[in-house]
């Protein structure tokens, strides 16, 4: 499943506009990606167009991250504790090697809608899939964790087709 799928995928779970869509990339001040009207049907069109253009890990996360903002709010600002912390890296080294995995994307979208186990489980059984609760735990683990499980394709699509199900009745 690639980005422009996921971003196709929930613009119609959300019922979003072509406006609003590009509003929800600007929505997060943290955010570094922008996007254009003409920008956003490149990243909605079939693999086959020749406007096609690939969306960008960094683009998704900001579709995401402005979805945060417009469901739940802005996030208040982290307190800095100390100002003399090292630089680890230049803001493009951050954007080179900044990946996006499926499991980031569920957890945004979890993030987003505000769901606890029990909506994410019978959000997922709604679009076809049965996971217990610890396999719905090792999603959200970090990488290194030894119950870390990777998100897989079709959790992530029955996600999003769940999740279609339950704001477009």
């Amino acid at each position: 499943m690639t980005n422009n799928d996921i971003l196709r995928r929930l613009r119609y779970a959300f019922d979003f506009s072509d406006k609003l869509t590009v509003e929800m990339f600007n929505l997060d001040p943290s955010s570094s990606s922008e996007m254009s009207l003409p920008a956003l049907a490149a990243r909605l069109a079939k693999e086959e167009d020749d406007s096609y253009q690939p969306c960008l890990d960094q683009e998704l996360a900001a579709f995401l991250d402005g979805l945060i903002v417009a469901r739940r709010g802005l996030r208040e600002p982290a307190i800095a504790v100390d100002d003399e912390a090292p630089k680890s890296l230049a803001a493009s080294d951050k954007a080179a090697e900044f990946r996006l995995s499926r499991n980031d994307v569920l957890k945004k979208l979890r993030i987003a809608m505000n769901f606890r186990e029990q909506e994410m489980l019978a959000t997922l059984l709604s679009g076809g899939s049965s996971l217990s609760k610890a396999e719905l735990g090792a999603l959200f683990r970090k990488p290194g964790h030894k119950h870390y499980r990777a998100c897989g394709n079709q959790v992530l699509r029955n996600f999003i087709k769940g999740l279609t199900l339950q704001l477009r009745p």
